[in-house]
């Protein structure tokens, strides 16, 4: 076929386009919907990784490492944060990689990674959820050091740490990654240094940490407790997508940059949870070293802004303390919500576009994203935070460690799903039962076993029953279903190569009959109705389908 013509096969004209093409030019600067092209992505392997792991400068990260120490005592929660760096680190991998070689999101893997077309639209709210829920948490924590540092009231502080955010993530990853790129000198110093200094002027406070028991006392080495520890730490498994909302952008790996391309892969991917578990440790440090050293440190100490400005008041004049300890909690909570808003609006969108067939642009979900986040802050959800945590994180294992089963076990060693990554519409059948099912199982029933369902022996394990269920019912379905959900046809209608010498996405720009832009390879398939090619985008809005092209397996 040629791919030039963009006239019907009775040779029609096309008209012109309309508003397909104006969410087109909206999308190209984001790529919101679609495919991440080659000559978008200039920035080098280690821009990428720094980009990513700059927005994981949260400090939600102390107050859950403060949280579960308070609660189940230092040893349970220093092994519960293990399991979550195993857990996290393992079941992220393969994600971060598919992202990186393919240059897509989450929602586009998981589509053909056992869920579907439509299937992965309630992945995507899990994860838009997670993303406002966090938001949330971290904008709390902001307005905690804007009112103690400023006298600003808290519902104030809520408001300005949500305004603040909007116009940052208007222009998308070319902003963000300038901001998290000359943010993080800075954070680093406002974190590592008073940290460094207790363990110097205060080596005491090393036994202390170690021997602490929790607020009741009985924090004995517990596995019930250390499951419930682990469950409010996996509630963060969901990070992995916002990490690959930056790693899509990866440049093409070579023989040349292959060194560098998997470290930054390594590290700005999975490698998130050694960063964010060493933060948790040293919340929980800073917790009970107020708890044990200043008066009335227990009511506060699991807040990280009090954390930190206790330290700075141990190494200088009490202004200057306060003003640092303000700095630090701005920064970081700028670098991680612009993420979170960022991933937010990407993710509704996506979903919205879906199943509607109409584009209302990034914004209006940044928009959106933003005021379900205030509404819970001034809901003041600090106060019921492991609860919010410990629930929504059997919904967010389920989700990752079923694609990460299917990418490992069904298209590597089962060979059952294909083995590169497939999301256009018409190429996939609107809902995939490996992946769809498996994940419906899997949370349903974790949820019942966090609510005490199957009683209370059982209810700490809820994590381990969400992971279990996760990982082995991809393999079972798929044996059971021989596969045939996951390729609604094999050929996309275009007879150019997909991939490149090295097996990156093509670099080969064809045009779009329906918006007119100028698309790349892997996000275009051959029009049903006209001698011509049409990209993702335009397939997603279609409303009658008369451009799908028809099953063939």
């Amino acid at each position: 076929m040629s791919v030039d013509k963009v006239v019907t096969q009775d040779q029609t004209p096309i008209p012109e386009p309309t508003g397909r093409a104006a969410a087109a030019k909206e999308t190209l600067e984001d790529y919101t919907l679609r495919f991440a092209p080659r000559s978008y992505r200039k920035w080098g392997s280690g821009v990428v990784a720094i980009s990513a792991l700059g927005g994981i400068a949260y400090l939600a990260d102390f107050a859950i490492g403060a949280n579960i120490g308070i609660s189940y005592g230092t040893v349970n929660a220093l092994w519960g944060i293990l399991v979550f760096t195993v857990v996290i680190f393992a079941t992220g991998f393969p994600l971060a990689y598919y992202a990186a070689r393919y240059n897509l999101d989450l929602d586009l893997i998981t589509r053909g990674s056992g869920f579907g077309y439509y299937g992965s639209v309630v992945t995507n709210v899990i994860f838009a959820t997670f993303t406002f829920i966090f938001f949330a948490l971290e904008g709390s924590i902001m307005a905690q050091g804007l009112n103690l540092g400023l006298h600003l009231p808290l519902w104030a502080g809520y408001a300005v740490s949500t305004l603040i955010i909007f116009p940052l993530v208007v222009y998308g990853m070319s902003l963000l990654s300038k901001l998290q790129l000359w943010t993080t000198p800075l954070w680093l110093v406002l974190m590592v240094a008073p940290c460094a200094y207790l363990l110097i002027s205060h080596p005491d406070s090393v036994a202390t940490f170690f021997a602490y028991q929790g607020e009741s006392g009985q924090g004995a080495t517990n596995l019930g407790s250390i499951f419930l520890a682990a469950g409010v730490c996996l509630s963060l498994i969901a990070q992995i997508a916002e990490q690959i909302d930056y790693l899509r952008f990866m440049p093409p790996r070579t023989p040349e940059n292959s060194r560098r391309w998997w470290t930054a892969v390594v590290l700005a991917g999975p490698g998130w949870v050694i960063f964010g578990a060493i933060k948790q440790i040293v919340g929980l440090f800073l917790a009970v070293y107020l708890i044990a050293n200043v008066a009335d440190g227990a009511a506060v100490a699991n807040q990280p802004v009090h954390q930190f400005l206790e330290i700075y008041r141990d190494i200088m004049p009490p202004w200057a303390a306060m003003a640092l300890a303000v700095v630090l909690v701005v920064i970081s909570q700028i670098k991680i919500n612009v993420t979170n808003a960022y991933s937010g609006s990407l993710a509704w969108t996506n979903s919205f576009t879906r199943v509607t067939k109409h584009y209302p642009g990034r914004l209006v979900f940044l928009g959106f994203n933003l005021l379900v986040a205030l509404v819970l802050m001034e809901a003041n959800m600090f106060d019921f935070l492991n609860t919010i945590l410990g629930f929504y994180a059997n919904c967010g294992m389920s989700w990752v460690v079923v694609v990460a089963s299917d990418i490992v076990i069904n298209k590597y060693l089962l060979k059952i799903s294909p083995l590169q990554p497939e999301f256009r519409r018409g190429m996939l059948y609107p809902v995939n039962p490996v992946g769809f099912g498996s994940m419906i199982i899997s949370a349903g029933v974790s949820i019942v076993v966090f609510f005490g369902g199957l009683g209370a022996g059982l209810q700490p394990f809820s994590p381990v029953v969400a992971i279990v269920l996760a990982l082995v019912l991809p393999p079972i379905l798929a044996v059971a279903t021989k596969g045939k959900y996951y390729l609604r046809r094999t050929g996309d209608g275009i007879d150019l190569p997909m991939y490149d010498e090295f097996g990156n996405p093509s670099g080969e720009v064809l045009h779009c009959h329906v918006c007119r832009q100028d698309i790349e390879r892997p996000d275009m398939a051959k029009c049903e109705t006209h001698d011509a090619v049409v990209c993702s985008l335009c397939l997603s809005q279609d409303k009658v389908g008369d451009h799908v092209l028809p099953a063939t397996t």
